[in-house]
């Protein structure tokens, strides 16, 4: 017998209806601008295809907001954060991306070597990608408009177990590594929140619509062990607004 997600069959149709009738209808044109930090439409593919595979000149994408007017996370974390670790991140992926293309035209270079690269390159894109997502999700003011808060309860039966769940999970990572993430599974057509250890592994056709960095050079500044803290100051920075147009451009 096939197993099928209780939640999948019926739920959709719902969801759907609350993403449509809710989301794209907050007022004052929350859902008009793109989330921060993310392209409105995909790249011409140069003429020689194999080049957009091994781009080397990533950029960092500029903070969207002043760096020192968050509540609780200063200008020095935040700007040491985005130039060290994710400024470091996109450096090194370029890197990657150059020594792959070299590499690639070598028949001789064994594929076990190749493929020390490749998981680099996994590691790099995903550090790259999970901050970008961080940053773009940081900057307002906290406050989560109720249409949103229905979104998230319609998988998580209310928006305050979800908010506990999101919170326990990024306890756990205190001290240690990781990320947490809310995502819209598309695949299974519900929200979860999901814990993930490092930068090379997330669930399969989920697009993040929250992204929270609990690696400690996103806190210590600031906070030191108290990584609790920290999660408090971001949970009263989080840019709902973007949150809302990831949902929108996922649906």
């Amino acid at each position: 017998m096939r197993y099928r997600h209780p939640v999948r069959g019926a739920a959709s149709p719902t969801r759907r209806a609350l993403l449509s009738a809710s989301l794209l209808g907050l007022g004052g044109g929350l859902l008009a601008r793109p989330a921060s930090g993310q392209p409105q439409s995909a790249p011409a593919v140069p003429a020689h295809a194999g080049a957009a595979a091994f781009h080397d000149r990533h950029a960092p994408v500029p903070l969207t907001f002043d760096a020192g007017k968050l509540d609780g996370l200063s200008r020095a974390l935040i700007e040491s954060h985005w130039t060290n670790n994710y400024g470091g991140s996109v450096r090194a992926l370029n890197e990657v991306n150059r020594r792959l293309a070299g590499a690639l035209s070598e028949p001789e270079l064994p594929a076990f070597v190749y493929n020390d690269l490749k998981r680099e390159h996994l590691m790099r894109t995903g550090s790259v990608v999970l901050h970008e997502l961080y940053f773009a999700n940081l900057g307002g003011n906290g406050q989560t408009p109720a249409q949103l808060r229905s979104y998230i309860a319609a998988s998580f039966g209310t928006f305050d177990r979800w908010e506990t769940e999101f919170r326990r999970i990024a306890a756990g990572l205190g001290g240690g590594s990781g990320w947490v993430v809310l995502g819209l599974n598309r695949h299974l057509g519900i929200l979860e929140n999901y814990w993930q250890a490092d930068h090379l592994h997330a669930p399969v056709d989920t697009r993040p619509l929250l992204v929270l960095d609990m690696y400690e050079h996103s806190y210590h500044m600031d906070y030191g062990a108290a990584a609790a803290r920290y999660v408090d100051a971001f949970f009263r920075n989080i840019d709902w607004n973007t949150v809302a147009a990831r949902v929108a451009a996922a649906g």
